[in-house]
């Protein structure tokens, strides 16, 4: 297999539409047919790229042939988010009557999944820690058809032993899900780890520029048709500018990668001897109680990482606003540094007892651009001095 760097230029040199070395953007709804077999195969073809923009286009193609490639799966596809990519899946996976397992740390989007949209629609679940294994194991009934991952978790930086999960989760013939936002294929393949299906919020680190919504779902192509079917009728269509916005964004991501995991690595060092900061969150840490699981498993540890100031709320939140560089932002993965506090940003999606069960009050998440080292380990210790 060639290098990830060649992979991101040349990956969709197969599906290419043009002659041209910038592929153009294909913006239209729909495209004619030379005659009326031709029309009837584009019409049934899973994740098409020339009949109906909703269907597919020469755009998403492109982005899925070096996702695909990347995360070392059959195939992928795109959809208008991150939170389409997986509520997509979910429902194409699972019916009324149905069990999911999912993890305690994870997502706020995923959270509410699992906590109030699928209960809403008669499927049960069992969220768990993921730190445990076992515990996925006691989840486990005969009704369940689907665990959802995600590793390094989002605010908390927990991380799964994803090979144990999955294997357990295939020897009952139950597939896998997992969330690889934060650690990118570039830190970490799970489909090399035996999941399933690997899902993006593309939106972060796979566009990098903070100027695309869009989702990514990479798996075997069955999978991904059974996913595509139900995609045609809830319409999370990405946009051909946002796909090809996108791919121009995957073409540099090993290049920004290596910068973010160097700078989320020189932060946590930092702050973690900083004497207003009760805990670091950062499996590249060698004091992450699961830095040797992340090791095994991730060749990179990222660009994102959660700072637990012993003050609480108010601390925190005052830290967010003395920072320079880093901006006051719900998104990550971008060149840009940015910061936020999950207590204050999940209120608008799980309950005040969800998220004090999910996330500490005075936990800030910090994701490290590709600004120089040194000047934002200088604007963090400033702020975190000014706690004192």
């Amino acid at each position: 297999m060639p290098g990830k760097s060649t992979i991101t230029v040349h990956a969709d040199r197969g599906v290419h539409p043009s002659r041209a070395v910038a592929p153009p953007i294909f913006q239209t709804a729909a495209f004619a047919a030379e005659d009326g077999e031709a029309f009837a195969r584009a019409a049934v073809a899973p994740r098409g790229k020339d009949f109906y923009t909703r269907y597919g286009n020469p755009n998403h193609a492109q982005v899925a042939a070096v996702v695909a490639e990347l995360e070392n799966t059959e195939a992928a596809m795109v959809t208008a988010s991150g939170m389409a990519a997986l509520t997509t899946a979910v429902l194409a996976l699972v019916s009324a009557g149905d069990h999911v397992i999912g993890q305690r740390s994870t997502y706020g989007g995923t959270a509410s999944v699992l906590l109030n949209l699928l209960p809403r629609l008669g499927v049960t679940t069992t969220v768990v820690d993921q730190t445990d294994t076992d515990a996925f194991a006691a989840a486990l009934t005969p009704r369940t058809r689907l665990v959802l991952v995600e590793s390094p978790s989002n605010p908390l930086l927990q991380i799964t032993d994803v090979r144990a999960v999955a294997g357990l989760a295939r020897a009952h013939d139950v597939p896998t899900m997992a969330d690889n936002t934060f650690a990118t294929p570039l830190n970490q393949r799970p489909a090399d780890l035996g999941v399933d299906l690997v899902w993006h919020s593309a939106t972060k680190y796979l566009n990098g520029h903070s100027d695309v919504s869009a989702g990514v779902l990479a798996g075997p192509a069955d999978l991904l048709d059974r996913v595509w079917d139900v995609g045609l009728l809830t319409g999370a269509t990405l946009g051909p500018v946002d796909a090809w916005l996108l791919l121009r964004g995957l073409r540099t991501l090993p290049l920004r990668v290596e910068r973010h995991n160097a700078n989320g690595l020189a932060l946590a060092r930092a702050l973690s001897e900083h004497p207003a900061v009760a805990r670091v969150h950062y499996p590249g840490l060698a004091t992450h109680p699961q830095h040797k699981l992340a090791a095994e498993q991730m060749s990179g540890f990222g660009g994102v990482l959660g700072i637990e100031f012993g003050g609480g709320f108010e601390v925190a939140d005052a830290f967010l606003g003395r920072l320079r560089y880093a901006r006051r932002s719900a998104s990550l993965g971008g060149v840009e540094s940015l910061a936020v506090h999950p207590a204050s940003m999940w209120r608008g999606m799980l309950s005040e007892e969800q998220i004090a069960a999910s996330v500490p009050l005075g936990l800030v998440r910090l994701a490290a651009g590709t600004e120089d080292p040194a000047d934002l380990v200088a604007d963090v210790l400033a702020a975190a001095d000014a706690s004192l």
